[in-house]
């Protein structure tokens, strides 16, 4: 029985604070055993901001079905611990130097992606039964602030893998849909 252990390794974006994070994996016959969060070893990179989660969610998504682009008052830690999903992430913040700029992810288990608030998270998920994880640093409650915008926005430039039909509402919500586009959201 061969053991392989892959170490925390974090890589930064071109979006400020945006970080790629490749959880600690120890693998051997059994399977594997993935660490998502150890106070002491992310607190060396994520913002002293972070200190806690207040919520925890899991998504179960079919095949080709998107989810956001979402950006609320929280932080996010974001994973796939089921399947595979093409993340994608949208610099909304008013006052950031890289306001406007778009990062998408290949997630798989393990791989996961640190979202600042203010910056919209979303994803398509790649197999059927796609289980998506989030952290959230505060709980969601109705009406808190936060920005949307349209996945189908082709200013943002995201290609996305599998095509969406705007008109599916087993693939996208009409709310995500109809969500104002970047151009929209940064005159405000």
């Amino acid at each position: 029985m061969s053991l392989h252990i892959d170490t925390l390794a974090v890589v930064s974006s071109k979006i400020e604070g945006l970080q790629i994070i490749n959880a600690k994996m120890v693998t051997e016959g059994r399977g594997t055993v993935r660490e998502l969060y150890r106070q002491s070893s992310y607190s060396e990179f994520l913002p002293s901001t972070v200190s806690v989660w207040s919520q925890v969610n899991l998504t179960r998504t079919q095949l080709g079905a998107v989810r956001g682009l979402h950006g609320e008052a929280m932080s996010k830690l974001v994973t796939v611990a089921y399947g595979s999903a093409f993340g994608a992430y949208v610099d909304t913040r008013t006052n950031s130097k890289t306001r406007g700029a778009v990062v998408t992810v290949q997630l798989t288990p393990g791989v996961q992606v640190f979202v600042p608030q203010g910056v919209c998270n979303g994803f398509q998920a790649l197999e059927d039964n796609t289980e998506y994880l989030y952290f959230f640093d505060n709980e969601w409650v109705s009406g808190m602030k936060g920005v949307a915008l349209s996945p189908l926005d082709p200013e943002l430039g995201i290609d996305w893998p599998i095509q969406i039909d705007s008109n599916n509402r087993e693939q996208i919500s009409e709310k995500d849909s109809k969500a104002p586009s970047l151009r929209e959201v940064l005159a405000l």
